[in-house]
């Protein structure tokens, strides 16, 4: 089926592993757009953390942040807002730092930490473009998170923390890996596949013609529900497996070379 609807992870795909948008990306998206296909994204950044990719894209329809737990327009206005259980905030604020872990809390506004100076800050704060604010105790916050972040340098703790969360939380949030150093715990019931059924019912579009591109566990939903699922080529194997097609790697401007054959078979 010809894809009308094309839908994109940000980070490990859209952007480089420096945060770039290309210009080659830029003009992939507008041949996109040239063609009659709409373009949106869904990434596990907040919704300030979008503003630079909504300004270099010109983005037009609604977006998705917190792997799909906010859809939001390009004014970041709320069209769709959910937090994660208060409880199950807590069980997983506590699990994350038994184990160690770096934890960080979002609002729909805000970015919250203990560390300032934890392994990964810097990075987070370039990529989002905002400031964290620090804090000693985000238990209060718990009732207003949008995501809680666990980063470590130890990725095979990260990995077996996923699966003792995924078993503890149960129905309760979701908890999937965005990066190799990074554990998000989002809302229940809103993943990346929620996600891209909600921005293709506000457009009037099957899902067997949406296609989505990404590299991560947390993009596996999506390429669950959608007619065409694109892996970068720098995912993990297993991730790859998934996919329809896999394309080259976000150093090699794989995500314009999959729109050009896949998507356009330009």
């Amino acid at each position: 089926m010809p894809i009308e609807l094309f839908i994109s992870d940000i980070d490990g795909t859209l952007v480089t592993p420096d945060k770039r948008v290309t210009s080659a990306a830029r003009d992939a998206v507008k041949r996109l757009r040239a063609a009659g296909i709409a373009f949106s994204f869904v990434s596990s950044r907040p919704p300030r953390g979008l503003l630079s990719i909504i300004e270099k894209l010109d983005q037009t329809e609604p977006i998705g942040a917190f792997n799909g737990g906010m859809i939001v327009t390009p004014d970041l206005k709320l069209l769709d807002a959910r937090f994660i259980d208060e409880a199950a905030a807590r069980l997983a604020l506590d699990i994350m730092t038994s184990r160690g872990l770096d934890v960080w809390l979002f609002t729909d506004t805000d970015w919250y930490l203990r560390d300032l100076q934890g392994a990964y800050v810097a990075r987070e704060r370039h990529t989002v473009g905002f400031e964290p604010l620090q804090c000693d105790n985000l238990l209060p916050l718990c009732s207003r998170a949008g995501k809680l972040v666990g980063s470590t340098q130890n990725f095979d703790l990260l990995a077996a923390c996923e699966c003792e969360l995924q078993e503890k939380l149960g129905s309760h949030a979701e908890a999937r890996r965005s990066q190799s150093y990074y554990l998000d715990v989002t809302p229940a019931g809103a993943d990346k596949g929620t996600a891209v059924r909600a921005l293709a019912a506000r457009l009037g579009i099957g899902l067997d013609r949406v296609g989505v591109i990404g590299d991560q566990a947390n993009d596996l939903p999506m390429f669950a529900v959608a007619g065409l699922s694109i892996a970068m080529g720098n995912g993990p194997d297993w991730v790859r497996a998934k996919a329809s097609h896999v394309t080259a790697t976000n150093e090699t401007d794989g995500f314009a070379q999959a729109i050009d054959r896949f998507v356009l078979n330009a």
